[in-house]
C-alpha cells in the first residue's frame, strides 16, 4: 500500500514538473515569435472572436475560465490598439458584441503564421504515431479535468 501511495506522489510530482515546464517553455517561445505585438493572452483571445466572429466579454471569460474583469482589460487593450469593435445590441443596451477589425484580423493572422511555424519545427520531432497518442491522451486529460470542474461547480 505504501509503495503504491509513493508512486502516486512520484507520478504527481513528475507530472506537475512538465506540466509547468512546458507551460512556461511554449509560452515563452510563443511570446518569443509574435514578438512584442501582441501579449498571449491577447492572441488567444483574438484567436477565439476570429473563430466565432461575433462573442461577448462574458462568453470569453467561460471560454478561457477567468473572472469577466481579466477579459475586460484585455478587451480594453485590444480596442484602445484598434485591434477589436464594440457594438451594443439594438434590444439589451448592455450586451456588447465583439468582432475583429481588419486590422486585428491582420495581427491574429501574423501571429498565427508566426505561430504555426514554430509548432511545425517541434511537431516535426515526433513521428505520426506519437502525435496520434499524445493528442489523444492530451484529448483525455482536457475532458476529465472538464468533467472534475463540472463536478466541483455542482458541489
Amino acid at each position: 500500500m505504501g509503495q503504491n501511495k509513493n508512486n502516486i506522489q512520484e507520478l504527481v510530482n513528475k507530472y506537475v514538473d512538465y506540466s509547468f515546464s512546458v507551460t512556461k517553455k511554449a509560452e515563452n517561445l510563443i511570446k518569443k515569435e509574435i514578438g512584442d505585438d501582441i501579449t498571449n493572452e491577447q492572441h488567444y483571445t483574438l484567436r477565439y472572436i476570429n473563430s466565432v466572429g461575433i462573442c461577448t466579454s462574458t462568453e470569453l471569460a467561460e471560454v478561457f475560465d477567468v473572472k469577466k474583469s481579466a477579459i475586460t482589460g484585455i478587451i480594453n487593450r485590444l480596442e484602445e490598439r484598434g485591434l477589436i469593435d464594440r457594438k451594443r445590441d439594438d434590444v439589451d443596451r448592455r450586451v456588447i458584441y465583439l468582432s475583429l477589425t481588419p486590422e486585428g484580423k491582420s495581427v491574429y493572422e501574423n501571429a498565427q503564421e508566426k505561430i504555426c511555424s514554430l509548432v511545425e519545427t517541434i511537431i516535426t520531432k515526433f513521428d505520426e504515431q506519437e502525435i496520434e497518442a499524445f493528442m489523444r491522451t492530451y484529448e483525455k486529460l482536457n475532458t476529465i479535468l472538464i468533467e472534475l470542474k463540472d463536478c466541483k461547480m455542482e458541489e
